[in-house]
């Protein structure tokens, strides 16, 4: 049965799964397709549609691996009257350009703390684009009345949460709970996951120490120097909104930035000495 190409991208989205899609967005001369013609390549490199066949989507099916990896957009031409192309039998006499985009999944952000902070953090997650999920050990402030735009909702231990959610590249983790004790032990889970952005609120003090406690545990420094913390951007925030709003803005930032590290700022190596 053949697969609708939009249908499919939205059941990839839905499961969380990356994919890319070409599209014929110019075409001069005689090309063995047509305009807007696209072709959905999955990470496990199957396709929906076609763009024309031959060498031209072999090498843009290539090309739509590296797209899907660095989750950037690029834009190939190719001019069919080349003699390279005459050889894989391509005698068209035009050229072509083909966009290809990355589709990629709504990102999702586990908020462990359900505090002043949390409440504002979720709200602008939201609107930028985030499914959010509120973790924390009370009911009376994890609920649905306080966070109505999250996704789920775990009012039971953190333990318990931790068995339950199972973070991946496309997951945001921000800890901003209501004890030392809770951030870290939140912590030593998430360095430990694929989560792609980690970030952990507390004076450079305390995030020294709990480093310094998990380190002692045994925790690689590596794994550590993925942690964002103090957490979010440095913009002078001081009320619990401006705080989210650093928080979130640090997020879109590792986002888009890909799986780098965009941020020379406080991690590890300046707050662990």
């Amino acid at each position: 049965m053949d697969v609708d190409l939009f249908d499919e991208i939205q059941r990839l989205r839905q499961a969380g799964r990356k994919a890319a899609v070409a599209t014929i967005v110019q075409i001069r001369g005689s090309v063995p397709s047509f305009q807007t013609a696209k072709m959905l390549v999955r990470e496990d490199g199957s396709t929906v549609g076609s763009i024309g066949g031959g060498c031209v989507e072999a090498e843009v099916w290539a090309a739509a691996q590296d797209v899907i990896r660095e989750e950037k957009s690029r834009m190939m031409s190719f001019d069919l009257t080349d003699d390279s192309m005459a050889e894989s039998g391509l005698i068209c006499g035009g050229t072509l350009e083909i966009f290809v985009e990355p589709v990629l999944p709504n990102p999702k952000m586990v908020i462990f703390g359900a505090g002043h902070i949390s409440t504002h953090v979720s709200r602008i997650a939201s609107v930028a684009g985030f499914r959010t999920t509120i973790v924390d050990n009370r009911p009376v402030y994890a609920n649905a009345e306080r966070f109505p735009e999250a996704e789920q909702i775990y009012s039971e231990s953190f333990e318990a949460a931790f068995e339950a959610i199972v973070p991946t590249a496309n997951t945001y983790i921000v800890i901003v709970t209501r004890g030392h004790l809770d951030d870290q032990n939140v912590l030593r889970w998430a360095v430990g996951t694929e989560a792609r952005y980690i970030g952990m609120i507390g004076s450079k003090r305390k995030v020294r120490t709990i480093f310094q406690q998990l380190e002692s545990e045994g925790v690689t420094r590596d794994r550590l120097e993925r942690v964002m913390a103090p957490i979010g951007l440095d913009i002078g925030a001081v009320l619990p909104e401006e705080i989210a709003v650093a928080i979130v803005a640090e997020a879109i930032h590792m986002r888009r930035a890909g799986f780098k590290h965009p941020l020379s700022k406080k991690l590890y190596q300046t707050t662990a000495q």
